[in-house]
């Protein structure tokens, strides 16, 4: 069986990948981990130098978790890729054919008190209509078994 996580080195993620342990351990799945770093809107230098330190912490959190997932027995693969991360995971789906893709659904709730929860949700709002969050993309065009799991 090979599993593909969406990893973004976030505490879901991280809460996806010990979910996908428990629920898989006995198939002794492959598992890849998908990483995606938005690419710089812009060319300038410093564009590119967050860029570069947003690949190197994301890689380094990405190794931890194989760290972690190997110390459970596991092989896994990392896979980094750059740009729109919707666009990319469903990139890497159809490149490797995972038998089922988990992602973990973020939370954006903020402790702010009840303005600051009502301007995230129009937030959320405004985002959802008008590009998706990943998972619903993935939900719509994704050809394999996708395991949305709740953020916590």
């Amino acid at each position: 069986m090979n599993i593909m996580v969406a990893y973004d080195d976030s505490r879901n993620a991280k809460l996806a990948i010990a979910q996908t342990v428990t629920l898989f351990r006995a198939m002794k799945p492959n598992i890849m981990l998908v990483c995606v770093v938005e690419e710089p809107r812009d060319a300038t230098d410093t564009n590119e130098e967050k860029f570069l330190e947003a690949y190197r912490e994301l890689r380094a959190g990405a190794e931890e978790a194989a760290q972690a997932l190997r110390e459970e027995g596991f092989s896994p693969e990392i896979i980094m890729a750059e740009g729109d991360a919707r666009k990319m995971i469903l990139r890497a789906t159809k490149e490797r054919a995972p038998d089922i893709l988990v992602i973990a659904r973020h939370s954006n709730e903020s402790d702010t008190g009840l303005i600051g929860r009502a301007l995230n949700a129009l937030v959320d709002e405004i985002d959802y209509m008008t590009f998706g969050s990943v998972s619903a993309f993935l939900a719509k065009r994704v050809e394999c078994p996708l395991l949305i799991l709740p953020s916590r």
